[in-house]
């Protein structure tokens, strides 16, 4: 009587299983990874036209989350000069928040995005 050789592991049908498996999780991973692609696109930034010039509105899903009419981290009120400047720092806001950080802005932040102060 000749024996097989048997895997000590795992017969054959739970092999097949495996690779079963294998394949769900992948359309899994495939899945998630569209979701929270699609989670970045929901953060919507605007400009803010206000008395004395420039500001920021920051919204997520259609709902507004910041409204910035003055320049952050300045003891003056004092709006941002141009619509450039205002979307630099709402856009240096929106990374903050995607990475989970307090959408706090420093005059460091400000001064490397070279926003006139």
């Amino acid at each position: 009587m000749m024996k097989t050789k048997t895997n000590l592991f795992f017969s054959r049908s739970t092999w097949e299983n495996l690779l079963y498996r294998k394949g769900f999780y992948v359309v899994l991973f495939s899945t998630l990874c569209i979701i929270s692609c699609n989670k970045r696109d929901a953060y919507a930034i605007r400009p803010l036209k206000v008395e004395k010039g420039w500001g920021y509105i920051i919204s997520i899903n259609n709902k507004i989350v910041i409204r910035q009419s003055v320049i952050p981290a300045v003891a003056e009120n004092k709006s941002f000069q141009t619509q450039k400047e205002a979307l630099k720092t709402a856009n240096l806001v929106v990374g903050k928040l995607r990475q989970d950080l307090p959408p706090t802005i420093t005059k460091k932040d400000l001064i490397l995005l070279e926003i006139a102060l």
